[in-house]
């Protein structure tokens, strides 16, 4: 049953989530777990996007409308659409605002945030001229269909109008979850630090399943068995720190080992180029014993890399 109590001081403002995808899916519900109305799910005027709709709106006891039928009710406004549809959907939206406006009653709408990593609080410009506060509100976590992943320990990076972020901060603190803020000019370095987090981890991960497959061990298995070590180095690198979860040839400074990884892995240049930018990065940063010689090395190896790609760049 669809709740509909206005808001009242000291009542947590209402919701209206822009979207239904994965993260918007698991924020109606969420916020809603958290004693947060959801008093739409505005979608795209297409069946499969009703369709999506339905099951978080059923779920948070929400209306599923379109920019063009949404009554625009809610305290707060949420944007969980994809980067490009951000700007040209609140511009619907604040078309919608306006027609549903009446003379001489007070706006509910106070609040609109986004969830790109990568845009600024800027995508919403048309609600903020509309005199509505904007905010970007990124959960530094990956959500795809099929998973259910916690929010225990995510936490979110603010950027935006002060009173927008505010509002923001109260509603994660209800989530249980921590929230941060950044400058709009680290926007684009945090998203690269997410990127890295997350799909670049999993592009490294593939580059591994191509080394285990140099050593003969089909991709399936190299999963499987990769795991164990994995994990555990996660849980070493989440107790220890870096440093002292590091382990292997470079630590002891074994020149010979990695020059015959080097040698071997001729044959696989993709994963040859990731092996040494991954240890020129532990050089960098890491206890790394015997370092002049493995600089020499690594050094040698890459120039190889770029000579080689240079010829097969000259062939064409």
């Amino acid at each position: 049953m669809r709740a509909t109590h206005k808001n009242r001081p000291g009542r947590k403002p209402t919701v209206a989530i822009v979207g239904a995808g994965s993260l918007a899916s698991f924020l109606a519900v969420a916020l809603n777990r958290a004693g947060y109305v959801i008093t739409e799910i505005v979608v795209r005027n297409s069946q499969r996007s009703r369709r999506r709709a339905r099951t978080p709106a059923a779920k948070v006891g929400a209306k599923v409308v379109t920019a063009q039928s949404a009554v625009l009710e809610a305290t707060l406004l949420w944007f969980c659409v994809p980067d490009r549809e951000i700007r040209n959907t609140a511009s619907a939206i604040t078309d919608r605002l306006r027609e549903v406006e009446k003379p001489g009653r007070n706006r509910g709408l106070r609040f609109a945030l986004h969830s790109s990593g990568a845009l600024l609080s800027g995508e919403l410009d048309s609600l903020r001229r509309a005199g509505v506060a904007v905010a970007s509100a990124h959960p530094l976590m990956t959500f795809v269909p099929g998973t259910h992943p916690s929010l225990l320990g995510v936490p979110f990076a603010l950027e935006g109008d002060s009173a927008a972020t505010d509002a923001a901060k109260k509603m994660i603190r209800d989530l249980g979850v921590e929230s941060f803020s950044l400058l709009a000019t680290r926007k684009a370095a945090y998203h690269a630090w997410a990127t890295m987090a997350s799909p670049l981890l999993l592009a490294f991960l593939v580059t591994l399943e191509e080394a285990a497959r140099a050593a003969g061990i089909p991709r399936a298995d190299a999963r499987r068995k990769s795991l164990p070590i994995i994990l555990q180095t996660l849980a070493n690198y989440s107790k220890l720190g870096p440093a002292h979860s590091f382990s292997g040839p470079l630590i002891r400074g074994d020149v010979e080992t990695v020059a015959k990884h080097l040698s071997e892995l001729k044959r696989n240049p993709g994963v040859r180029e990731v092996y040494l930018a991954l240890s020129r990065a532990a050089l960098r940063k890491l206890p790394v014993k015997n370092k002049r010689e493995l600089q020499r090395l690594l050094g040698t190896a890459v120039r190889d890399q770029s000579s080689a790609i240079s010829r097969q760049v000259n062939r064409r």
